[in-house]
């Protein structure tokens, strides 16, 4: 499997295939004929944005511009790998968010895996947490109890015994 690092990718996104319940997630960064799918969970994508959100409050307030490109994923939709461990880290000379994406493997952290590393600006990351926000909260509604997905029909809760 090969390596890819995007200094500045011209999008950067999330979304998911299929129907609720069933939906498979993706990430997804193009930068011109490049265009690069790794598979995620849900959860994956919602800790992310919610990094994003923290790691743009910290932050001194920067002007950037809105990123305005689409963000739907780019179909057929080929996923190079499902991801496993995620890095994010701030550059502040370049003022970029690098984010550091691993193969999961059913072994021990290989360090000569293939990773994919994406340098984003604010643009993107702000872009990216609010699409993400909308991607999420478009699936199954979550449980007042016990937090987990509910189908149409219900479903059995743990704290509901």
């Amino acid at each position: 499997m090969s390596s890819f690092e995007l200094p500045s990718p011209e999008i950067f996104t999330s979304g998911a295939i299929g129907p609720a319940g069933q939906r498979v997630f993706y990430l997804q960064a193009r930068d011109d004929q490049l265009v690069l799918t790794l598979r995620c969970e849900k959860q994956q994508i919602t800790a992310l944005a919610d990094y994003f959100d923290g790691l743009l409050d910290d932050l001194e307030p920067a002007p950037y511009d809105l990123v305005t490109g689409n963000l739907d994923l780019v179909e057929p939709v080929q996923e190079l790998w499902t991801v496993g461990p995620i890095g994010v880290a701030y550059d502040e000379p370049t003022d970029r968010v690098v984010v550091v994406f691993e193969e999961l493997t059913a072994e021990e952290p290989n360090a000569d895996g293939p990773i994919v590393k994406v340098h984003l600006n604010r643009s993107q990351v702000a872009a990216f947490v609010g699409h993400a926000r909308i991607l999420v909260s478009a699936g199954r509604p979550p449980c007042r109890f016990c937090g987990l997905p509910v189908d149409a029909e219900g479903h059995a809760c743990p704290r509901m015994n």
